[in-house]
């Protein structure tokens, strides 16, 4: 047994806590991997403030969803890529040059994308980022993991995860900081190669992993590492839980010339981890958390809010909610479990969802319509708008923003309610618009309830952030047995930004197509099936010794019951 830890609960978020007097090394080793997660966290929300001033910059971008959505998915791209590769050059050379590799990549992109004078060049870019982000991803939790004491091990991966979050409001900050600078969104993403140039240095200082350096034979060395990682009384139990782990892998590659990956699908522990560790990873994206990251202002702004300002505000607000569920995370993740957690977020999901849903119905099927009268004082009428009028089809401001070509909709200056008019998207038409003293709309039309997807907005990221903003991170660092560790680690995070990329992608795409409304209705309906995959294929793993986890694995059935107690006995 790793150390022989009982079973964790509350007085591990005090242990946690007092390691920054008793053992700050351990502290050092989990921030520094650690920011990994940051620059996952600060990629996932520059972008999204950035988008709305590369679309005034690049009119190619503007006037394309699928080009809007390309921004975002090319990192995701190099992130599928980064983390298959990942998996690979974690087991093969170690946790410590992946994470230096990712910082670099991560530098490198963002000093092409501050700099890139085309879409082309800006999409290259990300997809260097991705690269380094993919790579970061997978090897910042596994790292803490495997340099973590058993006790705190949830709560520090759950630190990784702050750090994610904490990166992502800093990001709204910053976009906030540049929204009036000369060159606006090159200083967004520009200034991301600091946390990665960071990285990098910092990474020269930091030891290997101890459970890598054991399955090199380099048994000194991890020795050296694990006793200043834990106490006196713990460290011989979690050195001889190592040895025991490395000499049955040794066991198993005897037995074969070759340990493939069939091989390793047959193994029943670990067929059982990627069942839970990467549908986690699955279901975390697609309940649609990284539409409201990358897309947030864009959707603020789907509501019915206008200023480009005034939605990265807002979307300032619930970036600080998602790094205050991220804390609660630390607490809650070694008090109450995983699972239970997991399961509570996800209904909290389902039903903020619903809530999202109510507002952004409401607006689609009940938009201002198109004035006949006050169209007629404007030039660049929306051609879509004069093909309606000569068949008598009912038009309004939901049919005037899905219009082709691209349409924008100028509301009433007395009553943004009051029927408005369909002109072409351009320049021209948002200063005849503007010059009226009127509000000009281009993502979500007038409405009196955007309010109110604001508050759905914020209890879904209150919902999500503590539970499936953690919870798959934290099991996928530990309920893989060591000897599959990074291949598996590597299709859990293959698995995260295949999702991701699937989603953001189809994003804006499907609000065009279907509606925002239902968009949200989707994701609502994918949390709820999310509840039953958890109460079915996700053990809980609080507080287990992580080469005791195979063990549990191997024995445990399909459990309905997430209370139901672990078959194997804690050591006391």
């Amino acid at each position: 047994m790793e150390g022989g830890i009982p079973q964790a609960d509350a007085s591990a978020f005090r242990a946690l806590l007092s390691l920054s007097s008793k053992n700050p090394y351990v502290l050092r080793l989990a921030f520094s991997a650690g920011l990994g997660g940051f620059l996952f966290g600060y990629d996932t929300g520059v972008i999204s403030g950035a988008l709305l001033y590369i679309r005034d910059s690049f009119p190619s971008v503007a006037s394309s969803a699928w080009l809007q959505g390309a921004v975002v998915s090319f990192a995701l791209i190099g992130a599928v890529i980064g983390s298959l590769v990942g998996g690979w050059f974690n087991d093969r050379y170690g946790r410590k040059k992946a994470t230096k590799i990712g910082a670099f990549l991560f530098f490198a992109g963002s000093v092409i994308m501050g700099a890139a004078p085309n879409p082309a060049a800006l999409l290259a870019g990300r997809l260097v980022v991705g690269l380094g982000v993919g790579t970061a991803s997978m090897t910042a939790p596994l790292y803490i993991s495997e340099a973590s004491p058993t006790k705190v091990r949830g709560a520090l991966v759950s630190l990784n995860s702050f750090l994610i979050t904490g990166a992502q409001f800093l990001s709204y900050v910053i976009n906030l900081g540049f929204a009036n600078a000369p060159g606006t969104w090159r200083w967004m993403l520009g200034v991301a190669a600091v946390p990665g140039l960071i990285q990098f240095v910092i990474m020269f200082w930091l030891p290997e992993s101890p459970r890598w350096l054991y399955r090199k034979g380099r048994d000194e060395e991890a020795k050296e590492i694990l006793r200043k990682i834990y106490d006196a009384n713990e460290v011989e139990a979690e050195i001889q839980a190592l040895e025991e782990s490395v000499k049955k892998e040794i066991k198993e590659s005897e037995s074969s010339s070759k340990v493939g990956i069939w091989k390793m699908l047959k193994n029943t522990a670990v067929r059982r981890a990627l069942y839970a560790g990467m549908g986690l990873q699955i279901f975390q994206q697609f309940v649609g958390i990284n539409t409201v990251m990358y897309y947030s202002p864009t959707i603020i702004q789907l509501a019915g809010i206008t200023s480009n300002q005034t939605a990265l505000l807002l979307s300032l607000i619930t970036s600080g909610l998602n790094a205050f569920g991220s804390i609660i995370s630390i607490y809650f993740i070694e008090k109450i479990g995983r699972k239970k957690l997991a399961l509570i977020s996800l209904v909290g999901c389902a039903l903020s969802l619903c809530i999202i849903f109510a507002p952004f119905y409401v607006t689609e099927t009940h938009s201002p319509e198109i004035s006949p009268i006050a169209t007629s004082h404007f030039n660049g009428t929306c051609p879509s708008y004069d093909i309606a009028m000569k068949t008598s089809t009912r038009f309004g401001c939901n049919k005037c923003l899905k219009s082709s070509p691209a349409c924008g909709f100028c509301a009433d200056p007395s009553n943004k309610l009051a029927p408005g008019v369909c002109l072409v998207l351009n320049d021209n038409s948002k200063m005849q618009c503007q010059t009226e003293k009127s509000s000009w709309y281009t993502e979500g039309c007038p409405s009196n309830f955007g309010w109110l997807a604001i508050l759905g907005l914020s209890l879904y990221i209150i919902s999500f952030s503590p539970g499936m903003g953690t919870v798959p991170w934290v099991v996928n660092s530990e309920i893989y047995p060591l000897r599959y560790r990074g291949v598996c680690g590597g299709m859990g995070a293959t698995s995260v930004w295949v999702s991701n990329l699937i989603v953001s992608q189809t994003f804006l795409v499907m609000t065009k197509s279907i509606g925002t409304a239902w968009t949200f209705m989707i994701f609502g309906f994918v949390s709820f099936i999310g509840i039953f995959f958890v109460l079915i294929f996700v053990p809980e793993t609080k507080g287990l010794p992580i080469e005791e986890v195979e063990t549990m694995l191997e024995q445990r059935p399909v459990q309905f019951r997430f209370w139901k107690k672990n078959p194997l006995p804690l050591p006391l």
